[in-house]
């Protein structure tokens, strides 16, 4: 009589395909993150000291593109942020890469074309 492990046979379920996200959705959450990090007063410095953005033109740099993927790379950058962002605005982890992924300069593709 052959032993047997107790192991059964189980079928491999496909990953989840990654979440997409539209443009506007992707702006809508950098504007959320950006209003998480400006309203603390631990990772605001820290976000401008590591972006080298002064505080006085902030709302200029706002205004360029790939900034706000520069904030959501910010948050994706430190987990214990990424986890308080996430339970603040209710968003999954990955629908935060997903937005990074869809704004401008969020991945290496514009380079890529230039």
């Amino acid at each position: 009589m052959p032993r047997t492990t107790g192991l059964r046979y189980s079928p491999v379920i496909p990953a989840a395909p990654p979440e997409k996200s539209t443009i506007a959705d992707a702006e809508e959450l950098g504007i959320a993150a950006l209003t998480f990090v400006a309203s603390d007063p631990v990772l605001m410095p820290r976000f401008l000291a590591m972006s080298g953005i002064e505080a006085a033109h902030i709302r200029e740099a706002a205004a360029e593109p790939g900034f706000l993927a520069g904030v959501l790379r910010f948050i994706l950058g430190h987990e214990p942020t990424l986890v308080a962002f996430c339970d603040a605005t209710g968003a999954a982890p990955a629908r935060v890469s997903a937005a990074l992924r869809t704004l401008p300069f969020g991945d290496d593709t514009f380079e890529a074309s230039t």
